[in-house]
């Protein structure tokens, strides 16, 4: 991999600032998302991605400007030479050194020269704080050892839908802010507030692995259903010869109007089942409660108030009895 500065563009001196703001420039205009025809960016994205693991971190960065690791962060591992026959003791004997080296299988040794050296996990236990100490069953070491994937960054998105979606089960398309579009199905039942979660949606960390989408998705009112649970309650208004003299009435449900038998003599406030109208719930699909509600004409009527004043003089009732 080339010099982490060069891949960057900037100068070894340069700010933690001015390298967080080259990378996010660069970024963006490499970004696989922006460049689907071009199969040689993502090469190169990756490339910056390594390149920011380095110099984003101050320690990676100190560890590199020292030679200590390398353009992909791993260890660098020089060969020793025996000081005077007393430096280092073991099972390396005198005129005798080992050179440590890092390669695709991990941390290898070769033997040669002068000088006397310890063990091989004695070395790596001096060199890295113990590390070895606990792995002398190994014959190498892995990059595992060093360091892991960083964590990416999840995203919070909101999402808006209508009450027939919950009861479909709909698929929406959403705009992700990393450039994305996804398709994102709605679970029939859904609830307000509930969180669908996108693996792999979010941010990704430089060099390292992508975080989630949390799709935040809330249920739009509806104009004439209100929700309880997996039940649906409608306000029915009837009129009043319909709730006097009976009638079938037509009551809308999500997924189209139906029928009504409403007995004579219905009081306001009398609720109706209709099952199976309501969504989709862990027990089952719920139900429509229609409670009807005597409307009286808008404008009024003359004939209905003299009725009405003649009913009163002869039949009177009070509907109010048990209230006390």
């Amino acid at each position: 991999m080339r010099d982490p500065y060069e891949v960057l563009g900037v100068q070894k001196g340069a700010s933690q600032g001015n390298i967080k703001s080259a990378f996010r420039r660069l970024a963006k205009k490499l970004h696989p998302d922006a460049n689907k025809n071009d199969p040689k960016t993502a090469a190169r994205f990756a490339e910056l991605n390594s390149a920011y693991e380095i110099l984003g971190d101050e320690k990676k960065r100190k560890a590199f400007d020292h030679g200590e690791i390398d353009a992909e962060g791993k260890p660098r591992f020089q060969g020793f030479e025996g000081v005077h026959p007393g430096g280092f003791s073991g099972q390396a004997g005198p005129g005798h050194f080992e050179t440590f080296t890092w390669g695709p299988s991990g941390f290898g040794r070769s033997s040669g020269g002068t000088g006397g050296f310890g063990t091989f996990d004695d070395i790596l236990k001096d060199m890295l704080g113990g590390v070895a100490g606990g792995r002398r069953t190994r014959s190498h070491f892995d990059a595992g050892d060093f360091a892991t994937a960083a964590p990416g960054q999840d995203i919070a998105i909101s999402l808006t839908v209508s009450l027939a979606d919950v009861a479909a089960g709909a698929s929406k398309r959403v705009h992700l802010p990393t450039g994305k579009e996804v398709e994102v199905k709605i679970p029939r039942g859904l609830n307000d507030g509930q969180q669908i979660r996108l693996k792999g949606q979010g941010l990704a960390a430089p060099g390292g692995l992508a975080g989630d989408a949390l799709i935040t998705v809330s249920v739009a009112r509806h104009p004439l259903f209100q929700r309880e649970g997996a039940n649906l309650r409608l306000d029915l208004p009837v009129s009043l010869y319909e709730a006097t003299l009976g009638a079938k009435v037509r009551v809308p449900t999500l997924d189209g109007a139906v029928e009504l038998a409403i007995p004579a003599g219905t009081s306001s406030g009398r609720t109706f089942r209709l099952r199976g109208k309501g969504l989709p719930g862990k027990d089952g699909t719920g139900d429509l409660l229609a409670t009807v509600q005597i409307v009286l004409p808008e404008d009024g009527d003359k004939d209905l108030d003299e009725l009405m004043r003649k009913w009163r003089d002869k039949k009177p009732y009070d509907p109010r009895k048990d209230l006390g």
